[in-house]
């Protein structure tokens, strides 16, 4: 079990419980929600040693998404100042890109090895 797995296994949940917090619009909740399914079950699936691929599918779908998301005005409705919406969408966002990154750290140490 890895700890990128369940990192990524805990941001999805809370991706999914942020949905459900009265803190934003519809399209923000739509969005969180649908994400954190996503990265729940990607993240399940990473949990197991040598699962590498995963990484890189949270990295563009829950990481980057939700950077863009964050900023789409129908997803984070300007208008309305949710800001703490804003804040959970980027920083979770980040904390999945840095998942993502170490599993491409992972790959190139791996392929340096195996030209040793």
């Amino acid at each position: 079990m890895t700890w990128k797995g369940w990192t990524a296994l805990i941001a999805g949940v809370w991706f999914i419980i942020a949905g459900f917090l009265p803190l934003g619009v519809t399209g923000n909740m739509l969005n969180d929600v649908i994400v954190g399914i996503i990265v729940a079950t990607v993240g399940f699936m990473m949990l197991p040693e040598g699962a590498s691929w995963q990484g890189w599918i949270i990295g563009l779908v829950g990481g980057v998404w939700m950077i863009i998301a964050a900023f789409i005005p129908y997803v984070s409705d300007p208008s309305t100042h949710h800001l703490h919406n804003l804040a959970n969408d980027i920083v979770i966002g980040i904390i999945i890109l840095i998942i993502a990154l170490f599993e491409r750290s992972k790959k190139a140490n791996s392929k340096t090895e195996v030209k040793s």
